[in-house]
């Protein structure tokens, strides 16, 4: 039986391979292969991690970490980061914060889940943040309508499809998964440690709110829509649970 590779080492290889599959001078059919090799050792990662951290919490602790998400199209980018948090059994908040420095506000969005989850969050969202914003470029606005409502469209609609995507690939891999000795399953596994996350949460900003839903003109949605029905997800088992919060 071949040896396991080290967890550390098996994130080393999904980052080196999602850089592949983002390279513009990858073809369409090696950015996919590579993706989906990524996303194969990204779920087997994920789903160790949960299973032994059942017998050696130490493993794989609860924890938080911050991003503040600056720049342009800033919600829409914080939600994308949150919508991929919550997909894989994480919670997340955000507010708004002022930067003194350059005058301008930004989104300070918290993330809670633990270490395991928040590591493939983040290497999820640099990934899909950047096919997403290539491929808006890509999108055309209907003749008189604002760039910027057509893009806020589009990137939600991307959002939607990647999330549906994911929920169908976690509940596929829960299926999937094997069962711990005396017959706890990887489905009662994620239900505990996805309680055990947004009791932290609560704890944490008691007075959380759900976000109020965005009203969005443009056009770009269904654009969006199906370009998120094309990215490069291979078949990562994560799964989106809950709507974004905000404090």
């Amino acid at each position: 039986m071949a040896t396991p590779m080290p967890e550390d080492s098996k994130l080393t290889r999904v980052r080196a391979l999602l850089a592949k599959a983002e390279d513009p001078g990858a073809s369409p059919e090696e950015a996919q292969a590579y993706f989906a090799k990524a996303a194969e050792l990204m779920a087997k990662y994920g789903i160790e991690q949960a299973m032994l951290a059942e017998t050696r919490p130490e493993t794989d602790k609860l924890t938080s970490r911050t991003v503040d998400v600056k720049g342009s199209y800033i919600l829409d980018n914080a939600n994308l980061l949150m919508s991929i948090v919550e997909a894989i059994g994480g919670q997340s908040v955000r507010w708004r914060q002022y930067d003194r420095a350059t005058g301008r506000y930004y989104q300070h969005v918290k993330i809670y889940g633990h270490e395991s989850t928040l590591d493939r969050a983040e290497m999820l969202y640099t990934s899909l943040l950047l096919q997403a914003h290539n491929g808006m470029k890509h999108g055309r606005p209907q003749w008189g309508e604002s760039t910027t409502a057509y893009r806020k469209s589009w990137l939600s609609g991307f959002r939607s499809a990647v999330v549906k995507r994911l929920v169908a690939a976690e509940n596929q891999a829960a299926a999937e998964a094997v069962s711990l000795p005396g017959g706890r399953s990887a489905e009662l596994v994620l239900v505990d440690r996805s309680e055990a996350v947004l009791a932290l949460l609560k704890r944490e900003h008691p007075k959380v709110r759900t976000a109020p839903a965005r009203r969005l003109t443009g056009s770009g949605w269904r654009e969006g829509v199906e370009a998120g029905k094309r990215a490069d997800l291979g078949q990562p088992r994560i799964a989106a649970r809950r709507p974004a919060l905000s404090a």
